[in-house]
C-alpha cells in the first residue's frame, strides 16, 4: 500500500482531493453535483468539512458504491497479504476452526449514515476463545477492523464479488 491515506467514509472530500488529485474527474463523473468542487471557494470551505459519507448523500449515491469506486481508482481495491485492512489474502486456517456466534449485516445502517462501531465492539467483547462475529459491510471498514485487531482479535475479510464484504472477527484459541 502506498503512503497516501486509506479512503474511508469519514475522510473529508478536501483531504481526498489533496491526497488523490487525480480522482477529481472521477468524483465529478460519479455525481454531477460534485462539479461545484472546481469552485476554489467551495474547495476551501465545504470540501474541508464534508465527509465522503455526507457527499454520497448529497450525490444520491450508495456509500459503499462511492467508497468502492474511489478505492478502486486509487488502487486500494485488492486483497493482498501486505494490506493490513483487506484480510490476509489466502484464507487462514483459523477461519475453519472458529464458530460464528453473532452476525451483524451493517449494510443498511452504513447506507443510512450510522456507524456500526459500538455494536461491533460490544459483540467482539463478548466473544469467548474459538468464537467469531461476522460483520457484513458494503466496503472494507478499515479503521473498524484496525480497532478490532488492536484488541488482540484476528480479522479476515472475504468478498464473493460485488459490493458485499464478509468480515470475520475472531477470538482465536491459543
Amino acid at each position: 500500500m502506498n503512503d497516501r491515506p486509506l479512503i474511508t467514509p469519514h475522510m473529508k472530500v478536501g483531504e481526498l482531493l489533496d491526497a488523490y488529485p487525480d480522482l477529481e474527474d472521477l468524483l465529478i463523473g460519479i455525481a454531477p453535483e460534485f462539479a461545484r468542487l472546481r469552485n476554489p471557494l467551495l474547495r476551501k470551505t465545504v470540501a474541508k468539512i464534508t465527509t465522503l459519507e455526507q457527499a454520497a448523500q448529497v450525490g444520491g449515491l450508495g456509500l459503499g458504491e462511492l467508497i468502492n469506486k474511489l478505492r478502486a481508482a486509487a488502487g486500494q481495491e485488492g486483497f493482498t497479504a501486505s494490506d493490513p485492512f483487506a484480510g490476509q489474502g489466502e484464507r487462514p486456517a483459523w477461519v475453519d476452526t472458529v464458530k460464528v456466534v453473532s452476525t451483524d449485516d451493517a449494510r443498511e445502517a452504513i447506507g443510512a449514515g450510522e456507524h456500526p462501531l459500538p455494536r461491533v465492539m460490544a459483540a467482539v467483547g463478548a466473544l469467548e476463545p474459538g468464537q467469531a462475529h461476522l460483520l457484513i459491510t458494503p466496503f472494507i471498514p478499515a479503521p473498524l477492523l484496525d480497532k478490532v485487531r488492536g484488541r488482540g482479535l484476528q480479522v479476515w475479510t472475504d468478498t464473493r464479488g460485488g459490493d458485499t464484504f464478509y468480515n470475520l472477527l475472531a477470538r482465536v484459541e491459543g
